[in-house]
């Protein structure tokens, strides 16, 4: 995204004054300094940037004790998946996990987000800047805060910018992030998760879709025999973005950066990685991650001797919902159709051992059928 003016990031509009929540509070409340000292060097001294993270019971606790309480444990603050997925990856001798660690905070957990990030200004990763002259959004712009980080996937996803896919049916219906992520996800609910899928009020398709089941719904038989079976992406998503190899080091000035070696465009349908009674479908679409075995060799040549503890091809909720795909315009446009299932021959060789319990089977592929349902 364009990045702001100057001034625009960084001129407070006076109308904040007239803010009733946070009007009478003075700057230097929230971000130190001394308001007292003519000297404008010596007064910016212990003045922090964002007051909101990593912990924002200073700042914004005394009211929104309510939000406060699970802050930290938030998945934008905390990014814990991150973490145990790597440490599942790594290496635990104690010298090499320091390196892995020192890695990490390089080029991991720079993407963490605040409450500063999504109400007052824009993400860090887009080299921030007020959204609104450090006027308060209660809910935040989605083009700015949420897309902004989750841009080439999410955005290009759901407003249709990948060659030769649609914007997302919810997007023709103006629905923005919050319609399914809702604040109290976003917030935290004190519960700490090894992944975004395992968040109990996390988006639920049948939240909306709650009749899909009953029997004057249509499509009803489609959906009650692929109820639990496959998940509703398996029907209704296009392609997407795939990438693999990521290396990660510094440049001779010092600078963190990270390259992929390559992206590709597919659907592939596989078998469910984190099968659970949360999401019990058997079969759903599955996108590569970047991850290499290599990823840390700046740092440590020996950083994920447990590589194969995990799967690179993941489960995957792509953001561009269509009513009608190639997928599911009948039934054998899907059943016998191997092309559309990750299999063996799909997966480069150093990835065959970690997706072993994603690679559909031949003999898993569902049958061609002779009947379609009314």
């Amino acid at each position: 995204m364009e990045p702001l003016a100057p001034h625009e990031k960084i001129f407070v509009d006076s109308e904040i004054l007239d803010d009733e929540n946070h009007g009478e509070l003075a700057c230097h409340e929230c971000h130190g300094g001394n308001p007292d000292d003519p000297n404008w060097k010596t007064a910016h001294k212990g003045v922090v940037k964002d007051p909101t993270y990593p912990d924002a019971t200073t700042a914004c606790g005394d009211c929104h004790d309510e939000i406060n309480e699970h802050y930290q444990k938030s998945l934008h603050v905390s990014l814990r998946p991150y973490r145990l997925i790597i440490e599942k990856r790594a290496n635990p001798e104690a010298i090499i996990s320091k390196k892995v660690a020192g890695a990490m905070n390089n080029h991991c957990f720079q993407c963490h987000s605040s409450c500063g990030q999504c109400h007052i200004s824009r993400p860090d990763s887009v080299e921030g800047g007020f959204l609104d002259g450090h006027l308060f959004q209660r809910k935040p712009p989605m083009e700015e805060v949420c897309t902004a980080c989750h841009g080439s996937r999410v955005h290009k996803e759901y407003f249709g910018e990948q060659e030769g896919t649609l914007p997302s049916i919810h997007r023709k219906k103006y629905m923005k992030c919050d319609k399914c992520h809702t604040g109290e996800e976003m917030h935290g609910d004190g519960k700490e998760y090894a992944n975004r899928y395992e968040v109990e009020n996390g988006p639920k398709c049948i939240a909306c879709h709650e009749k899909i089941y009953d029997k004057e719904a249509k499509n009803v038989i489609t959906h009650r025999i692929h109820k639990d079976k496959a998940s509703c992406h398996v029907c209704h998503s296009q392609p997407y973005n795939n990438c693999s190899t990521c290396h990660v080091g510094k440049d001779k000035q010092g600078l963190a950066f990270y390259k992929t070696e390559s992206s590709w465009f597919d659907f592939k349908i596989g078998l469910n990685p984190i099968q659970s009674e949360k999401r019990p479908e058997k079969f759903v679409t599955v996108r590569h991650n970047p991850v290499d075995p290599k990823l840390f060799d700046f740092y440590e040549k020996k950083a994920l001797r447990s590589f194969n503890a995990l799967p690179t091809w993941k489960l995957s909720t792509p953001h561009n919902i269509q009513l009608k795909t190639p997928q599911n315009a009948s039934c054998n446009a899907c059943h016998g159709n191997e092309s559309l299932f990750l299999l063996d021959k799909d997966v480069v060789d150093k990835e065959k051992e970690a997706n072993k319990g994603v690679i559909v089977p031949a003999n898993l592929i569902p049958r061609k059928q002779k009947w379609q349902p009314k």
